[in-house]
């Protein structure tokens, strides 16, 4: 079993790539993860919609037809971590490789929502995509530390 994230651009932040990295060591102890990077787009003479299709195309790129793809949207589905745990325990009996997606400034073609089995709202609020990230790999860490009974998590 595998998780990919699958993220929109890169960040230069060398503190929070640390903090990212930190994750997703502790991720591996658990379970096979990588951030996989695509590019974004960021030409003035591309409009949102050509700019979301491109970044669509370069994710859908990274999917195969048996993977399950599950989007960060702030239209989808909260969870509390509990929840996220149990809601991944179930997808990882499901599929060989799940995959979740960042999505770019625009956010997603309907190509990547028409592909998707479902949206993850981390927040109602608007993060940028770096701070997604750590807050992402963290709820997923927490996430294998509530499945093991690792002393991490406190309710």
């Amino acid at each position: 079993m595998e998780i990919k994230l699958i993220v929109v651009g890169k960040t230069k932040n060398h503190e929070l790539i640390n903090l990212i990295s930190n994750y997703v060591k502790r991720i591996n102890f658990f379970n096979k993860f990588q951030i996989i990077e695509v590019n974004s787009i960021k030409t003035k003479k591309n409009n949102e919609n050509e700019i979301k299709k491109i970044e669509g195309e370069n994710i859908l790129k990274k999917i195969k037809n048996n993977d399950l793809l599950f989007l960060l949207d702030e239209k989808g589905e909260n969870y509390n971590s509990r929840k996220f745990a149990d809601f991944l325990k179930i997808k990882l009996k499901e599929s060989k490789t799940i995959i979740f997606v960042i999505g770019g400034a625009f956010g997603f073609s309907k190509e990547v929502y028409a592909k998707s089995n479902g949206l993850i709202s981390l927040s109602k609020m608007t993060f940028s995509h770096q701070i997604i990230r750590l807050f992402f790999t963290e709820q997923l860490y927490r996430a294998f530390t509530i499945l093991n009974n690792h002393p991490y998590h406190n309710d």
